[in-house]
């Protein structure tokens, strides 16, 4: 079974520049745990509810004047929408990512993959139990 096959096909970015604040309506709204976060039409990082909460909130900084590069994970892990979901959900699991963006062949970003998507469509029953007993970690 191939990413496209069980990925989210549509993949909300956000400026490295914008605040904080909006990365956290955007998500919001859209129901998102993490964004892809570009600079320049290029991916840098990830910004997740979790960089949000640790290192914005729980720091007392303000939100709406915080930078999305200010709190985002550098560097980004991405998987092709061609790219075996066995494969990539083992990736997932060892490196502790929960979400991917997905991209194509001619590196435009296509997708998102969670390990929920993966856990709830996945035809192997293995690599479903897997990725469930990671989730709830």
């Amino acid at each position: 079974m191939k990413v496209k096959e069980v990925m989210r096909p549509r993949a909300d970015v956000i400026n490295a520049d914008h605040t904080v604040e909006e990365a956290a309506k955007m998500m919001a709204k859209g129901d998102y745990g993490s964004l892809p976060v570009e600079r320049e039409d290029k991916m840098v990082g990830m910004i997740t509810d979790r960089d949000i909460v640790v290192r914005v909130v729980a720091r007392g900084l303000d939100p709406a004047d915080t930078k999305v590069s200010e709190c985002m994970t550098e560097g980004i892990n991405y998987c092709y929408d061609d790219d075996d979901v066995a494969v990539v959900g083992q990736s997932m699991i060892s490196f502790k990512i929960r979400r991917m963006p997905v991209i194509n062949r001619s590196k435009r970003l296509i997708g998102m993959l969670s390990l929920g998507d993966i856990a709830n469509r996945a035809q192997n029953k293995n690599l479903s139990h897997d990725i469930l007993s990671h989730v709830s970690h």
